[in-house]
């Protein structure tokens, strides 16, 4: 019987083991991949983490498993594949791919969300060398170049408004002519002079050796094809939640986000989250570490 199993191993889940562990809590990491980091493993550097500005993902991920490590955080490369609750009612049910089940006095969701992709050639290969799915953690990195924003939605608008400030030019490219953003975003978007908006438009492939180098896109209404010279092609055409597992369990808004605040608390007592797979407005190597902590605490108080 665990106080806690977290299941996922990003930085919201090291987070939270570092606090759990500190609080002399019983808890077990469980992480489906080989390496502990989450998305952060895919960023060729970031440099908004206070105090450890220009690192890699890879080695900011491996200084965040470090500190763990010396804690003596138990982790388990593992993937959960059903979540329920004991037949107690008070206590969880962790089961694995390989059967195994495991018993907790709680649960923290740090599953994080997945990025949507194009699914075109040369978006993984290049992910991390160009292709980025974050405006606000990769922009400064295309300071003064020419780079592509591929989305309809708030958030690729916001993307556009915001690498506009930082870029010499930014295509917002849009398989439709209309945007789904609010009007006064619109505007703004389509009032500022170094954003050029190509309508119908669709990515057929991202170019580039070693990095991105062009961009090669087709109207959806005319066949047109265009291949534009960029630096960094920026995805925003959504985001999934890897929320599968509590989905029955715990409530969440129409996008499959756990309705959670900072604390972490759900609406069922015993499981919490942290990270991107909650309602939250940002969702940055900062707020996932700062939810790990918030979380911890919650269930600390929670059990105690």
């Amino acid at each position: 019987m665990y106080d806690l199993i977290i299941i996922g191993g990003g930085p919201a889940g090291l987070s939270a083991g570092v606090y759990a562990k500190r609080a002399k809590m019983d808890v077990l990491v469980m992480e489906k991949a080989v390496m502990s980091g989450g998305q952060i493993l895919n960023s060729e550097q970031v440099d908004n983490y206070l105090g450890l500005n220009g690192l890699s993902g890879f080695d900011l991920a491996a200084k965040f498993r470090e500190h763990a490590d010396a804690l003596k955080v138990p982790f388990e490369v593992a993937e959960v594949t059903c979540l329920s609750q004991g037949e107690n009612g008070r206590t969880f049910m962790v089961q694995t791919a390989d059967g195994r089940k495991l018993e907790t006095k709680t649960v923290l969701l740090a599953t994080g969300a997945g990025y949507k992709l194009l699914n075109v050639p040369g978006e993984s290969r290049l992910a991390g060398y160009g292709v980025s799915y974050c405006a606000t953690c990769d922009g400064a990195f295309y300071r003064d170049r020419d780079v592509a924003v591929i989305g309809g939605g708030d958030v690729a608008l916001w993307d556009a408004i915001y690498l506009s400030k930082l870029c010499r030019k930014v295509y917002l490219v849009h398989r439709r002519d209309g945007f789904r953003a609010a009007k006064y975003v619109q505007d703004r978007v389509l009032g500022t002079e170094n954003i050029e908006f190509l309508p119908f438009f669709e990515v057929e492939e991202i170019e580039g050796d070693q990095r991105v180098e062009s961009l090669k896109i087709k109207n959806n209404q005319t066949g047109e094809k265009r291949v534009l010279a960029v630096s960094g092609v920026f995805v925003a055409v959504g985001m999934v939640p890897q929320t599968a597992l509590v989905k029955e369990l715990v409530e969440t808004d129409k996008a499959g986000y756990v309705k959670a605040s900072e604390e972490g608390i759900t609406s069922l007592p015993g499981i919490f989250v942290a990270g991107d797979a909650r309602t939250k407005a940002l969702r940055q190597v900062a707020t996932a570490v700062s939810d790990g902590a918030n979380a911890a605490v919650s269930i600390e108080q929670y059990l105690s």
